[in-house]
């Protein structure tokens, strides 16, 4: 595995560093990845290329794979340029515990989370902007999860009905 700085960009007494990382696998398989680092530590992917092409499976542990590598180059071209950031919750750390991660904020399960779903779905409707997607974006779920989670909140009657029952 390499990791080599691609640039930097530094403004409100933050730095987000942009770093290129290429994994070589013995069977001739490869992934090149563009990640951001940002001096809190939060490593961010924006773009990867495979050969041959990831699984959904290697695509979750990838992170796993790569985010070792680039806060250690990140930290160690922070101090190479004079600069000591403390990191907020940097992994390194033995009184941090690791969690479960999640690729979607938390969203509560049952009567609340239904409750909270026709909420965000009203105030979009009242802000005339699409409900469905409102909820997408709350809950992190994909249209087609979204839409079974607002068929519940209608069955509970948060909602109004789809159509007028005759």
């Amino acid at each position: 595995m390499s990791v080599w700085p691609a640039w930097e960009v530094r403004e409100h007494g933050g730095t987000l560093s942009w770093l290129y990382v290429r994994l070589d696998f013995p069977d001739g398989a490869g992934v090149d990845a563009l990640a951001v680092v940002s001096d809190g530590g939060s490593v961010c992917v924006e773009e990867i290329r495979a050969r041959p092409a990831l699984s959904l499976d290697d695509l979750t542990v990838l992170a796993d794979w790569i985010e070792e590598p680039l806060l250690e180059a990140f930290w160690a071209g922070e101090r190479t340029a004079g600069r000591a950031p403390v990191p907020a919750a940097h992994h390194d750390d033995p009184g941090t515990g690791r969690g479960r991660r999640r690729a979607r904020p938390a969203w509560p399960r049952g009567a609340e989370g239904r409750l909270l779903l026709a909420r965000e779905y009203r105030a979009a409707q009242a802000a005339g902007a699409d409900p469905v997607l409102a909820v997408m974006r709350a809950t992190g779920h994909g249209r087609r999860r979204s839409l079974g989670l607002i068929a519940r909140a209608r069955d509970a009657g948060l909602l109004t009905p789809r159509h007028a029952r005759r």
